[in-house]
């Protein structure tokens, strides 16, 4: 399972309406992990207009997430939230597989 908080949930759809893109109309969050960055894997998130076959799909708070299955093994259980803290703030990934994380949090190593 992956999760959204309601404040993450809230940021992505005002995203969504800046870029006249309608949650309702099948669009969600992508999400899933790319090698690179300080620890090996990185985060990545985008805004995509519906899920790709095999996909794993949730929905929270009225937005569609979609993770590939590669990156499901990585991200299982993990809660997206929205921190809101200056030049540090946006999307933030609480991920209970990640055994160490670089300091801006966007890599983590499993």
């Amino acid at each position: 399972m992956i999760g959204m908080t309601e404040l993450a949930a809230e940021k992505a759809r005002k995203m969504m309406r800046e870029n006249e893109i309608s949650p309702e109309s099948g669009y969600g969050i992508r999400i899933g992990v790319e090698s690179g960055g300080c620890s090996g894997l990185n985060y990545v998130l985008d805004i995509v207009d519906g899920a790709d076959d095999n996909d794993r799909i949730f929905e929270h708070h009225g937005i569609k997430v979609y993770c590939d299955p590669r990156s499901y093994l990585y991200l299982n259980g993990t809660e997206i939230d929205y921190q809101d803290t200056g030049l540090d703030g946006g999307f933030a990934f609480n991920n209970p597989n990640a055994k160490r994380s670089c300091g801006c949090g966007t890599s983590f190593a499993v």
